[in-house]
């Protein structure tokens, strides 16, 4: 019982550190657009970098694995769709003692739900739906959704009261809709999503229903609270597209990007590349290979799940993520194929919680929402990063996975950068994404070039 509830308070934090086919539009790829697909390597100084400053980046994450508070690590730095560093560190698992390489897949846990949201924009191109629809239009289930009001000493609900309207699509983007989510157990409605196993329903429809039984913690856009609302997404893009969720992606994203190694499961074939992922006693150093999760054995990635999590399902290697971020950075295209347009990926980089909802606690211990700080359509986006005490650029797009995986996109200096590990509720240590970014752009001395 110890363990698993570490695992509910240690997966709520370290969340916070988520049309086009394989038959897309491919326009004709400018001079420019062509080289800003990763094939290719630089020097830091040659895109504005001091290499001997950036190596302290490099010295920090190798301290992390030779302390024993990961087994290993990767890391890639990329500016202008250059490469400039990747990196890897330590060992894939503690028991083979294999050596990390760069081809490892690991799992993303939330990292996931960028990618949805990029589903879900292919289908907004497509006239499928609009932010400000009421969600019941495509999921009429959830029509008589009652939301929380009181609950007595022991976290039972004693009184709901009706929504005074549905949540729309914008919401549901955005964590403003007041869906639980069953990570934690400390909410009356997280003890619901967790004692009706909602993530761990046989399929996106049976998600729903369940989802549909248990009230929402707040009227619809008035807080936030991080939730369950992503794989309603992914449920949503199964309805619209008429194909399943998985199906979707492969065919829109991952293929169309060259994401070789991203899906839902590694197969029987891939299975010996997926790393060991670990986990640390409430106040203990010494890491221990995860066994079991939320009281359940870890998931068998050699085999299709029952149910394809929009918000934490799927595997990924470090090069196929950059790739889904470098498409980012290029506006929606990558390698001649685009998947967005340039308008749909400033919509998703553009905070859209409201003002009055800004200055609430996300619910984590990581980080708060502020004007300085916002959420835009399925990321964390940065409003005024100096103002958050930050040093990456303005507009930078990020989240993060529960294995302590984490990301980042900033257009403003046209530079990316990925991190995978595999350690449940992060490091036990400094945050590594934040301790990154200020390792990374103290070196960014040029950023001109």
């Amino acid at each position: 019982m110890r363990r698993t509830a570490y695992f509910a308070t240690a997966l709520t934090a370290a969340l916070m550190i988520a049309g086009a086919s394989a038959a897309a539009e491919k326009p004709a790829a400018s001079p420019a657009a062509a080289v800003r697909d990763l094939s290719a390597t630089t020097s830091p100084e040659a895109v504005g970098f001091d290499g001997q400053r950036l190596k302290r980046l490099d010295d920090y994450m190798a301290k992390v694995v030779s302390d024993g508070r990961v087994a290993g690590m990767t890391t890639l730095l990329a500016r202008h769709g250059k490469v400039v560093e990747f990196k890897t560190y330590g060992k894939t698992s503690l028991e083979t003692g294999q050596a990390m390489p760069k081809d490892e897949i690991f799992r993303i846990y939330s990292m996931t739900k960028p990618m949805t949201g990029v589903a879900m924009m292919i289908l907004f191109e497509q006239g499928k739906w609009r932010l400000d629809d009421p969600v019941t239009r495509y999921v009429p289930e959830f029509k008589n959704l009652k939301v929380m009001v009181k609950a007595d000493k022991d976290g039972n609900i004693t009184e709901t009261e009706k929504m005074t309207r549905p949540p729309t699509m914008r919401e549901i983007m955005s964590h403003t809709a007041g869906f639980g989510y069953g990570l934690g157990d400390e909410h009356p409605v997280d003890k619901l999503y967790r004692a009706k196993k909602v993530l761990g329903a046989g399929n996106l429809h049976e998600m729903i229903e369940r989802t549909a039984e248990i009230p929402l913690m707040y009227q619809p856009g008035t807080n936030w609270s991080y939730s369950s609302a992503v794989d309603i997404q992914g449920y949503i893009v199964e309805k619209l597209s008429g194909k399943p969720f998985g199906q979707f992606l492969q065919e829109n994203v991952f293929a169309p990007l060259k994401m070789k190694d991203t899906a839902f499961y590694t197969g029987a074939a891939k299975a010996n590349r997926l790393a060991a992922v670990y986990y640390a006693e409430r106040g203990e150093t010494q890491i221990h290979e995860a066994k079991e999760l939320f009281g359940n054995k870890m998931p068998d990635y050699t085999k299709p799940p029952a149910m394809e999590s929009g918000g934490g399902g799927l595997t990924s290697t470090t090069m196929d993520y950059a790739r889904f971020c470098q498409m980012m950075l290029n506006k929606g295209q990558l390698d001649g194929v685009r998947v967005l347009s340039p308008a749909s990926v400033e919509l998703m980089d553009t905070n859209v919680i409201p003002r009055n909802v800004l200055v609430n606690s996300n619910g984590t211990s990581v980080a708060r929402f502020n004007e300085a700080v916002g959420f835009g359509l399925d990321f964390m986006v940065v409003n005024d990063p100096r103002r958050a005490g930050s040093l990456e650029g303005k507009n930078t797009m990020s989240w993060g996975g529960a294995a302590g995986t984490w990301f980042w996109i900033d257009p403003t200096n046209d530079l990316l950068f990925v991190g995978m590990i595999q350690r449940m509720g992060g490091t036990g240590g400094d945050d590594l994404g934040t301790m990154a970014r200020t390792l990374t752009y103290q070196a960014l001395l040029h950023p001109e070039k």
